[in-house]
């Protein structure tokens, strides 16, 4: 048998997702615990249109047994109108086996999103990223308010999960406040991860 891992599935057009979600994995790593960074691959309206078997850069492409072998789950996606990318939605949508079967059941997850404006439909992406993982069985973990950048913060962050505002032109990198949320995230995935394991 494997170590246990937490998975952190992202899906990025512009970077800004994937960078929340390499320091998600470092908050997950704090906890004693290996994280396990994946993402998925685009989608195209062309159906003979397929993505390469491995990704030019960045993570590798999810698996099923990567996701059903998972002791807890952090979930990334930019915000498409207030709602996670098709890319991530497709791939939740092909997980049907997996509830099937319960496999993720009682696993503690997480969800993470970056947005271009403060007000681009962050916290109703996070909430829409929630929903398949509560038909999963999954126990929702958010950012407590004992996260005191949570009351300071300028830019991106809240109790549903870590944000960050990229801006129009996708030009603004997460500040050290979104990013210390990140890592704050992950570490308490891992923890709830490890303790979920023992019992």
């Amino acid at each position: 048998m494997s170590a246990p891992y937490v998975l952190v599935l992202y899906y990025s057009r512009q970077g800004a997702t994937r960078t929340l979600a390499q320091h998600i994995a470092r908050g997950v790593e704090q906890a004693g615990i290996e994280a396990r960074l994946r993402t998925v691959p685009a989608i195209s309206t062309v159906c003979e249109s397929t993505a390469p078997a491995v990704p030019d850069e960045g993570a590798p492409y999810c698996s099923e047994a990567d996701l059903v072998n998972c002791a807890g789950l952090a979930l990334g996606s930019p915000t498409r109108f207030g709602n996670m990318a098709a890319p991530m939605k497709y791939f939740i949508d092909s997980t049907s086996s997996i509830w099937l079967s319960g496999g993720l059941i009682n696993k503690p997850a997480a969800v993470f999103t970056s947005s271009s404006s403060l007000h681009g439909g962050q916290e109703s992406t996070l909430l829409s990223m929630m929903l398949p993982l509560l038909h999963h069985g999954m126990v929702i973990a958010g950012l407590p308010y004992s996260e005191s950048e949570l009351l300071s913060t300028q830019s991106g962050g809240t109790p549903y999960g870590a944000t960050h505002v990229a801006g129009r032109e996708n030009n603004n990198v997460p500040d050290e406040t979104e990013l210390s949320l990140c890592r704050a995230q992950g570490k308490r995935l891992g923890e709830l991860a490890l303790k979920l394991i023992e019992k």
